[in-house]
């Protein structure tokens, strides 16, 4: 039976809304005035957005104790990106629980009024960071790119992306974009022994390590700087324990009884670092609430 031309326009225009509806659409901008923070996501349909961060931590430069040249780099390789200065991205390594992610969220707080915004990417949509990249670059404000605990895995998609725009393959690498990354290898992929083993040597002794390892190296070359995290001293520990033991409004006197508490909660957990006084803060902080 034939079907009159408006029943075949409405159901043309049917299946081109179902089309749309599971084919990639343009990454779109949303209302930066909404947050200062965001977090890029994907769909189940396979569309990216980018979402508000409506409760951002509280945390300050001034909260973190024990990594002052850590703090003073990247302070002011921030500071010269807001003032529209040259600065350069940023990877940050080392020990797990020493700050590394906090000190980028205590920089979005100090200069969030002066234009600064964060676009948090998970590893593994880096393949999209050309789209991200592209949206922001337009923009007044000053976007960090930030990619949290960042270590690739021999093939991954998202390795070759994030090169390319550390490089700024064809296009220009924008000045209202940094990547800053977090990871606790230096190289941000897996190294093995049997890899030493492309290493060549030349007659007067230079040393020339082979393409795999060259091609590993080379990412973490396209950061401008690296900034390396260690693991706390027992005193060092302790200074960021009573720190946040301040934080969370412990008394002095209570905060020297606490000494010996911190210093087993550390040993049970086989750690020093920041994260774990932190913890241990919040524990006692909540155990002694409202106790002379």
């Amino acid at each position: 039976m034939n079907l009159p031309f408006e029943q075949l326009i409405l159901r043309a225009e049917q299946l081109i809304d179902r089309l749309e509806a599971v084919l990639p659409r343009a990454l779109s901008a949303p209302d930066w005035t909404a947050a200062v923070a965001w977090r890029y996501r994907k769909r189940s349909s396979g569309h990216g957005v980018l979402e508000p961060v409506r409760h951002l931590g509280p945390m300050r430069l001034a909260d973190l104790k024990e990594i002052d040249p850590q703090k003073e780099k990247i302070e002011r390789n921030t500071r010269q990106f807001v003032e529209g200065r040259p600065a350069n991205n940023v990877l940050l390594t080392g020990a797990r629980g020493t700050g590394k992610s906090s000190l980028i969220r205590a920089c979005l707080n100090e200069y969030a009024r002066q234009g600064l915004r964060l676009i948090e990417v998970d590893k593994a949509d880096l393949v999209d960071l050309p789209d991200i990249v592209d949206v922001v670059s337009d923009c007044p404000e000053k976007f960090i790119v930030f990619c949290d605990d960042l270590s690739f895995e021999d093939g991954e998609p998202g390795y070759k992306a994030l090169k390319s725009i550390l490089d700024g393959s064809v296009s220009a690498t924008s000045p209202h974009v940094l990547i800053y990354a977090t990871s606790n290898r230096r190289h941000l992929l897996p190294e093995y022994m049997k890899e030493n083993l492309t290493y060549t040597h030349t007659e007067d002794g230079e040393v020339h390590p082979g393409e795999g390892v060259e091609e590993k190296i080379s990412l973490s070359e396209r950061f401008g700087m690296w900034v390396s995290f260690y693991p706390f001293t027992q005193a060092e520990y302790l200074t960021i324990v009573a720190q946040w033991l301040s934080w969370f409004g412990v008394a002095p006197e209570a905060i020297a009884a606490a000494r010996p508490e911190a210093l087993v909660w550390a040993l049970e957990r086989a750690s020093r670092s920041g994260r774990v006084a932190y913890q241990f803060a919040r524990d006692y902080a909540g155990t002694h609430a409202g106790t002379a």
